[in-house]
């Protein structure tokens, strides 16, 4: 029998599709001069303070492993982080017996290589062949892909048309086989932020059907009115931060995960057979970066926001995006299109590339704007959006 490579791959990477996004960034890189409004990573570049400590880091030697876990000082500096934003729940206030990272000792925290190796991860130990996972539609596309790559199967809720995962609407999904359900707020592909009263909610039924709650917090310092976590209403769930959108790292590949300590420890162990540990200068880069304020950043892009809902509102249908620096307009019905379609009028017509929203969803009505561009380039994929 002859060689045949193609007959080695696995079903388990035939189920996956290659990312819409990523086709979009190729598409990108050939055409004259595009209006690029499809990336999901911030336009300014890493703070000062952080690419210092990376230099020192590397020039002084620390390019070795860090343990699986995290470096400690890294370690110690998000637990009290943790800590001190949730008191009533991980910091003094929760009455829990505190452990060595301040954090309540039932409580473990993980230094990740980004929220997706958290995911990877998470997944991981958690799914497996028969159970079933949660998460919105539209939502973040790695997320039905790695609940299929861990065996499982992915349960979309559709939130259409105000995006809200709220706790009615995950109660209908749930099942004997549920595990896991994903809360994304601030949301990509939507922006839209989940409200206090509806984080407690989805926290009380996780917790009364015997669920885990992952709130993937990534876009959490972008939210334009006041950010809420479950994690201010009790410790049983899963949060996942990073550093990639808040400070531009995106390439850096450095996240965490805080949860309860059985996962955690589970979670450590297969990161020891897969990813080892995050890069260890980006984890001192971590370290600096932590303590620069971004507020002059998420101000601009609040009033990017503002301008994107000024522009499309008359225009388009849209809920206005709370946080992240994603708007989500439906595409004009009278145009008789899909989201593909109009897409690929955009890009055929405009040199504009934005994401259709068959990418995070199973309907292809929407498209997926990212307003993380300089202020020219973002007028100029507004106009064309308004001329279409």
């Amino acid at each position: 029998m002859a060689f045949d490579p193609t007959a080695l791959i696995s079903d388990r990477a035939h189920a996956i599709d290659a990312s819409g996004i990523r086709r979009a960034f190729d598409l990108a890189a050939k055409l004259d001069d595009p209006i690029n409004l499809s990336i999901g990573q911030p336009h300014f570049d890493v703070p000062d303070a952080a690419r210092h400590a990376a230099s020192a880091a590397i020039d002084s030697g620390r390019n070795g492993y860090t343990p699986t876990q995290g470096a400690a000082p890294l370690l110690q500096r998000l637990g009290q982080h943790l800590a001190n934003e949730f008191p009533a729940t991980l910091g003094d206030q929760s009455g829990a017996t505190p452990g060595p990272l301040g954090l309540p000792e039932d409580t473990g925290l993980l230094i990740t290589s980004g929220v997706s190796g958290a995911l990877v991860l998470a997944l991981l130990a958690c799914a497996q062949p028969g159970d079933e996972v949660v998460m919105p539609d539209p939502g973040f596309v790695m997320y039905g892909h790695l609940t299929r790559m861990a065996g499982a199967t992915p349960v979309p809720i559709d939130t259409y048309p105000d995006f809200q995962l709220t706790a009615d609407r995950v109660e209908a999904a749930i099942t004997d086989h549920t595990k896991m359900v994903i809360l994304n707020s601030p949301g990509n592909p939507t922006g839209v932020v989940t409200p206090p009263d509806q984080c407690r909610k989805l926290y009380d039924l996780c917790q009364d059907r015997g669920v885990l709650l992952v709130t993937d917090e990534i876009y959490d310092a972008f939210c334009y009115e006041p950010f809420a976590s479950p994690a201010a209403v009790g410790r049983n769930l899963l949060i996942l931060r990073g550093f990639s959108k808040t400070y531009g790292m995106t390439g850096w590949r450095l996240g965490y995960a805080a949860g309860p300590k059985p996962l955690i420890e589970q979670m450590a162990k297969l990161q020891q057979y897969t990813f080892v540990c995050a890069p260890s200068m980006v984890q001192a880069a971590g370290l600096a970066a932590i303590d620069v304020h971004m507020s002059a950043e998420i101000d601009a892009y609040r009033q990017k926001r503002d301008r994107v809902v000024e522009r499309l509102t008359p225009h388009y249908t849209l809920t206005p995006p709370g946080g992240a620096f994603y708007a989500f307009p439906e595409v004009p019905k009278h145009l008789g299109m899909t989201g593909s379609q109009f897409i690929e009028h955009a890009i055929n017509t405009k040199k504009l590339i934005v994401i259709p929203g068959s990418v995070f969803s199973q309907r292809d009505t929407h498209f997926r704007i990212s307003f993380a561009a300089d202020d020219d380039a973002l007028e100029r994929g507004l106009d064309a959006l308004v001329e279409l």
